[in-house]
């Protein structure tokens, strides 16, 4: 099987075009597994499949390095789009992608010699209805600012899914945050039945924080895209930043600029780059 591993900040994937490999469903968890593994596979953050798509340009497939499938992940659909442009399985430079989670708009920012410098993803409206991100629970119809309690530790969350769901933390400072710990524990929190991305967010101004993440099925990574923009949506929520205002977050393995437009979309731009391409014989 011919693959091509890419990153987006860091944030790693194993990519498969479906176009010219075919690969059996029964078999996609488990070479999700073997392919992530550090120590005896590829090596990433998942296994990601472009494939044909009857609904849009190109289909997006994602699979945590646990073998769980995602329904979004931001960082994976500017590399699909780059992949998919520079490898002529798109021609126009605005085109959509199928995923899990919905169809996705997409632009990519090429050079003078067609190769894909940045992407912009348009990554739709937020979901922000409790039962809908899903997060279980009385109150308010949405969760901002909400206290909860997990091991005995108590933080304050604004729950958000952007075809994912995620629970965003604004803190002081995000280098001694308990990511490893608080994170990983309410990722998996029965109050999230589809467990939950977990951010950890310090606001240095309106248009500029600071960011680490714990994320379900894979753990930290270097990068969120989705999380990203949850967090650019939570910022809004709780007045740290006004809607409409593009925000630089800084995540671990670099930056993207995201913007909560005043049409209630959200606008991430960022980068997507190879590392290397191969055949796994798994």
């Amino acid at each position: 099987m011919k693959f091509t591993k890419m990153h987006g900040l860091g944030n790693s994937y194993i990519y498969v075009n479906l176009f010219e490999e075919v690969l059996e469903e029964e078999s996609l968890r488990t070479l999700a597994i073997n392919l992530s593994n550090r120590n005896t596979g590829i090596g990433s953050d998942g296994l990601i499949l472009i494939g044909p798509s009857e609904r849009a340009d190109v289909r997006m497939r994602i699979f945590n390095l646990d073998g769980s499938e995602a329904k979004n992940c931001g960082n994976g659909l500017r590399c699909v789009a780059k992949y998919s442009f520079e490898h002529g399985l798109v021609s126009a430079e605005k085109f959509c992608i199928e995923t899990l989670g919905g169809i996705v708009s997409v632009t990519v920012h090429i050079n003078e010699t067609r190769i894909v410098e940045t992407v912009t993803v348009n990554m739709g409206t937020p979901v922000l209805a409790r039962n809908a991100i899903p997060m279980l629970g009385e109150g308010k119809e949405s969760v901002v600012n909400e206290e909860i309690s997990v091991g005995g530790e108590t933080a304050w969350i604004t729950a958000v899914s952007m075809g994912n769901p995620h629970a965003v933390l604004f803190v002081p400072d995000v280098e001694p945050a308990p990511v490893a710990t608080f994170g990983k524990a309410l990722s998996t929190d029965e109050r999230f039945p589809d467990g939950v991305n977990v951010e950890f967010v310090e606001v240095l101004s309106s248009t500029e924080y600071r960011f680490r993440v714990w994320e379900r099925g894979s753990g930290m990574t270097e990068a969120c895209g989705t999380g990203a923009c949850a967090a650019v949506v939570a910022g809004v929520l709780n007045g740290h930043t006004k809607q409409g205002e593009p925000v630089c977050v800084h995540l671990p393995g670099g930056d993207l600029t995201i913007t909560w437009a005043v049409d209630g979309t959200v606008h991430m731009q960022g980068p997507a780059a190879y590392i290397c391409t191969g055949e796994a014989h798994m």
